[in-house]
């Protein structure tokens, strides 16, 4: 009891659910903390029991999808998904229409059958070299690529974690697994339809400049010098960004460092004292004229001796994207030192469609954000892979375990067709697929369990338990007692698309696998109110919570391109509104066809 209120109640449970979708739409804490604070607010109300929650745990969803997420790990390390980005680009100079029809096909094929995100992480930078192809923003094509990896999803179960988690709630409501084929129909024509639709529109979405776009000018080569401030110098006393060094445009001060320590992130108060080294940026014309003219700032011949050039080398600017799985996720970038770690200096942040540019090395870095970094090549190129960013200017030059492709592939179609003849459950020909992968060396341990996106897991399993309470305390009788009454008079067809509706609405303010265990038993209990076949309320729940084309924060890959485009907000539901009406008018009239109501 709570103030005379039973804890266990339907209203109890209907506010604890209004106040988690608020926490969700309104990103107090991340999806799987704030969901996991509900069990354990419910757990401590006696709601649920601690049996509830391992029986969750024993659903075959996050199995499935764990294992899900290390085969196509296996598939991206042997490069079995990178022979697009050798394929494709060819074509863009003289067909661009037919160059981006392959490509988003390509991808739509490629997602009904492996994970999503590590898809689109890869083929981000193979559409940058697209759009360099086409002369184009890459804002123009990026977005197509997450919506035609969500279109792709659709077609068979494995397409993505959402089909397997509605699999899941449905069975434990008493229907048929699913095959994984069984949805294919409707998934192929909604895909074909979508995919043709972004072909033929991208040059609609508009103009946006990436993080690099905002930053860089458009120079030529661009060079690190090091300066040293020797005794008596005439800077010493002056603050550093007012020095006459700097007064050039092609110059500009990276840092100030003083022993050991970088004083970058408080140059308006910086007064330089002797013994100070500047890092100055500056391009490669302004470097050669001023050994020509012998500048006695840069010069060790020059005639000024209190300033010296250390060195100077090749500086290149890398927009990199913070994946899933990224090792400086939640660190800001003052405790990561990457001048002391690695010699690269960050330049830019963009987050949400805004470039951050006060105290951004004082922001704990989030999935999904973009960040510019400094150095040289090779310094940079350790960074990514130390850190696991994603390179979005050009595809990755990682060595691939080709020799293997053939294993990864053989393992994910062995999944595929041993599923569609039903040789075992699903579950086990995942566990089945990630032993060959790992036996074979495909990929190596350590990698494979980091590709799995714990997070992710740890909502899934979090949901399924507050299911559970939906059931326990009557919540989802309740809606569908509130609902039959109208919606039995406007017939079957009405019901299904109110449960389209409804699971779209909440896609697109929370994260797709929420609304999938809360919608699909709404869905179900509401077709056997009505006396109809719940299955293809289930299929709606699939197809609509995956649909999400209106926010870039209802689907994990729009959250990746958000950032990586340059896009703003209101973008995606410009661009997407008539995408999701396309699929949701093809999806309400292809289900009646093949699961009659």
């Amino acid at each position: 009891m709570i103030f005379g209120i039973d804890a266990g109640s339907p209203a109890v449970m209907a506010v604890l659910l209004v106040l988690l979708f608020l926490a969700f739409a309104f990103e107090v804490a991340a999806p799987e903390v704030v969901a996991l604070g509900l069990v354990a607010i419910l757990l401590l109300l006696g709601v649920v029991a601690t049996d509830d929650v391992l029986a969750a745990m024993g659903n075959p969803a996050p199995l499935t999808i764990a294992c899900m997420f290390i085969i196509s790990s296996a598939m991206v390390r042997t490069g079995a998904l990178d022979l697009l980005a050798t394929r494709i680009t060819g074509i863009g100079k003289t067909r661009p229409i037919l160059a981006m029809g392959i490509f988003l096909a390509a991808i739509a094929t490629m997602s009904a059958f492996t994970n999503n995100t590590p898809l689109v992480m890869m083929m981000i930078p193979v559409g940058m070299t697209l759009a360099k192809e086409l002369r184009i923003p890459a804002s123009k094509i990026l977005m197509p690529i997450s919506f035609a990896a969500v279109l792709g999803g659709t077609v068979t179960l494995l397409g993505t974690s959402t089909n397997i988690l509605v699999d899941g709630v449905a069975r434990k409501a008493g229907l048929a697994p699913f095959s994984i084929f069984e949805i294919a129909p409707v998934g192929a024509v909604v895909a074909l339809a979508g995919v043709a639709w972004l072909a033929i529109s991208y040059r609609l979405l508009p103009d946006r400049d990436t993080v690099a776009g905002l930053t860089a000018n458009g120079e030529d080569k661009r060079f690190m010098v090091s300066i040293f401030i020797e005794a008596e110098s005439p800077y010493i006393g002056q603050n550093a960004l007012t020095i006459d060094l700097l007064s050039r445009r092609e110059r500009r001060l990276v840092d100030v460092l003083r022993g050991d320590e970088s004083l970058r992130r408080d140059f308006e108060h910086c007064v330089l004292q002797k013994g100070d080294i500047l890092v100055v940026r500056t391009s490669g014309s302004d470097l050669m004229t001023l050994k020509e003219r012998g500048d006695h700032a840069l010069t060790e011949s020059s005639s000024d001796p209190h300033v010296v050039q250390l060195s100077r080398r090749n500086s290149v600017l890398v927009e990199t994207l913070l994946a899933p799985g990224a090792g400086i996720i939640g660190h800001t970038l003052a405790d990561l030192r990457l001048r002391r770690r690695y010699g690269v200096y960050p330049i830019a942040l963009h987050r949400k469609g805004t470039n951050l540019q006060k105290r951004y090395e004082e922001v704990p870095l989030q999935v999904g954000d973009t960040l510019l970094l400094e150095g040289a090549q090779e310094d940079l190129r350790r960074l990514v892979e130390d850190q696991q960013l994603v390179n979005i200017a050009e595809p990755t030059v990682r060595g691939f375990r080709r020799n293997k492709a053939w294993i990864a592939v053989g393992s994910m179609f062995g999944i595929v067709i041993a599923a569609a003849f039903d040789f075992m459950p699903l579950a086990g020909l995942a566990v089945l697929g990630v032993a060959t992968v790992l036996a074979s060396r495909c990929v190596e341990p350590d990698e494979a369990f980091k590709s799995v996106d714990w997070r992710i897991l740890a909502l899934i399993i979090a949901m399924l338990t507050i299911g559970t309470a939906l059931e326990k305390t009557g919540l989802v009788e309740m809606a569908v007692q509130f609902a039959t009454p109208w919606l039995g008079t406007m017939g079957p067809w009405v019901a299904l698309a109110a449960i389209y509706l409804l699971s779209l609405a909440l896609t697109e303010l929370v994260t797709n696998n929420a609304v999938a265990v809360v919608v699909t038993p709404i869905g179900i209990s509401l077709a056997h109110a009505l006396n109809v076949d719940p299955r293809p309320f289930a299929v709606a729940v699939m197809f609509a919570a995956s649909a999400s084309f209106l926010t870039p924060i209802g689907y994990q890959t729009n959250t990746l391109v958000y950032g990586a485009g340059g896009y703003k907000f209101t973008d995606f539901y410009k661009y997407g509104f008539p995408l999701t009406v396309l699929v949701a008018v093809t999806t309400l009239i292809m289900i009646p066809m093949i699961w009659p109501l």
